[in-house]
């Protein structure tokens, strides 16, 4: 590829992890706008800011977007972003305040999303007709994205306990500026139940993988397969441009093949 080929591709990719994100944000969402919900506004506090800054990383910290979705948190978005007409629900003229608030999220949430599939499509229509073709399934549409991470001279009882609590199976390692390595829950249970070390005392750095075995978002789930086989491990870190966006697992490409069967 040459190098203006392999940047809209970059794009391309980090267009789609965007669009993906807020898709998820929507999802999340609809817990809020159920009747009789029981979620908190704390919860929604956390919902809200994750939304900005993802709008801020898609859309740029001047975008309009983010503008209007800091007044749709007070219900007058509505100048700001044209929104279809809704009818209310039921026939009524009375409208639900925090209702209608989360209502104009949603929508802001969509303008977003809109805004960039048609970004997407412009840099679709770019494309030279003789670039490179990735074959299969893209490793950054089966990622888990946002690891999580320990620090390297945490213990590995505590490792294991942050695995349990947050349903992952391995943790990227770090030493205060940048990620040294990889645990797994296969590494915890070789050290601590083979080799009988003391899980407290024993820190992760000890029985961490490294260096970190990588690979690049855009490649497809089979490279990610054969590089699992070539370096006998069960999770790789996904990285676009230079920075780890995700962990892709054996349960991720289980997951995928199981879909396609």
């Amino acid at each position: 590829m040459t190098n203006e080929t392999t940047a809209r591709s970059s794009r391309t990719l980090s267009l789609d992890r965007c669009i993906d994100q807020l898709r998820q944000q929507l999802l999340d969402l609809a817990p809020f706008l159920s009747v009789g919900s029981d979620r908190t506004d704390g919860a929604l506090d956390e919902f809200d800011a994750r939304t900005e800054r993802l709008i801020r990383e898609a859309l740029g910290e001047a975008s309009d977007m983010l503008e209007a979705y800091e007044y749709a948190q007070v219900g007058e978005a509505g100048g700001l972003v044209n929104f279809p007409d809704e009818a209310p629900e039921g026939g009524a003229t009375t409208k639900d305040p925090r209702r209608e608030r989360l209502n104009q999220r949603k929508r802001v949430i969509e303008s977003c999303i809109a805004e960039l599939e048609a970004g997407r499509a412009e840099l679709a229509k770019a494309q030279p007709a003789d670039a490179e073709a990735v074959i299969g399934p893209q490793v950054t549409h089966h990622m888990t994205p946002e690891p999580r991470s320990v620090h390297g001279g945490v213990s590995l009882r505590e490792a294991a306990r942050l695995m349990q609590e947050w349903k992952v199976g391995s943790l990227l390692v770090t030493d205060d500026h940048a990620y040294v390595g990889m645990v797994t829950d296969s590494d915890l249970a070789r050290e601590v139940v083979a080799r009988g070390v003391d899980p407290a005392a024993t820190p992760v750095r000890m029985c961490m993988r490294r260096p970190l075995v990588v690979i690049e978002s855009d490649r497809p789930i089979i490279e990610a397969v054969r590089m699992m086989k070539d370096q006998a491990t069960r999770h790789l870190a996904v990285v676009d441009r230079g920075e780890v966006i995700g962990i892709v697992s054996v349960s991720n490409v289980l997951r995928y093949y199981s879909g396609v069967i």
